[in-house]
């Protein structure tokens, strides 16, 4: 973890330096993430080598199947489903509300992505690297370092540093998606689900990032809106349960996690 956070304090330099030799801010941090990497396989190298078989362990080949795949992606949607049902409930019964006078009522939605290039940039960095560099710190090493303490510790364990490694505003949905991608890890005794499911959601949140720009702020006289509310809670609780059905039980292998 001391690596993942010198190897984050450079990206948030560089990412500061970017931005004011005039770069956007998403471009900026997407640019400065291909630094982590590097910095991380610098710093590390040592404890890699020594951990060959774990890592290979991690990410063996039979672990991979379509079905394993599929479901994997499954997750990864349905995840971020509880996102968008969680904020239409939200706006709904008043809990996301803004009080600036200025703020359109809507719904309002547009859909324009940026320039190709930074579009792929930041499914690079976000869907691909992100993902890698995440799953083999929080749960390779954190939550396998747990493991012996049992599942529920360990996956809460993990989640929680996990958490902390984001922006607090998301606290609440990151811890969410931690404790699905370590039941994943736990249930299937490999990286590769969680990696994919948690490619999937970040690849959708690019998606949403990138292209779409929506606007929605009902006013108070208005709320609550039954007719969108109780759908989006409905849609919460259902996907939340297909979630934790699919994370815990469709990869199963049976016995102990692997282990340092």
């Amino acid at each position: 973890m001391l690596a993942v956070t010198a190897a984050l304090f450079a990206r948030s330099w560089l990412q500061t330096e970017l931005h004011a030799d005039g770069l956007q801010r998403d471009h900026a941090a997407d640019l400065s993430f291909l630094v982590v990497s590097p910095i991380l396989l610098l710093l590390l190298f040592p404890v890699l080598r020594s951990d060959k078989g774990f890592l290979l362990d991690l990410f063996r080949r039979d672990a991979i199947t379509l079905r394993m795949v599929t479901t994997a992606i499954l997750i990864g949607v349905l995840v971020r489903l509880t996102w968008w049902s969680q904020l239409v409930a939200g706006i709904s019964f008043g809990v996301y509300r803004s009080d600036y006078p200025l703020a359109l009522e809507g719904p309002r939605f547009a859909f324009q992505c940026d320039a190709p290039g930074i579009v792929a940039l930041g499914f690079l960095v976000m869907a691909v690297l992100v993902p890698a560099v995440e799953e083999l710190s929080h749960r390779g090493y954190v939550q396998t370092a747990l493991s012996h303490h049992g599942p529920l510790v360990a996956i809460a364990i993990s989640a929680a540093v996990f958490t902390v490694f984001h922006r607090p505003g998301n606290w609440y949905f990151i811890f969410f998606a931690g404790v699905v991608f370590g039941a994943q890890y736990w249930s299937a005794r490999s990286l590769w689900p969680s990696m994919i499911t948690h490619a999937t959601i970040n690849g959708l949140i690019q998606v949403d990032w990138r292209c779409l720009n929506g606007q929605w702020n009902p006013p108070a006289s208005d709320l609550p809106l039954w007719q969108f509310g109780i759908p989006a809670l409905l849609t919460l609780v259902l996907s939340v349960v297909l979630t934790g059905w699919l994370a815990l039980g469709r990869n199963n292998r049976g016995g102990d996690p692997p282990r340092r």
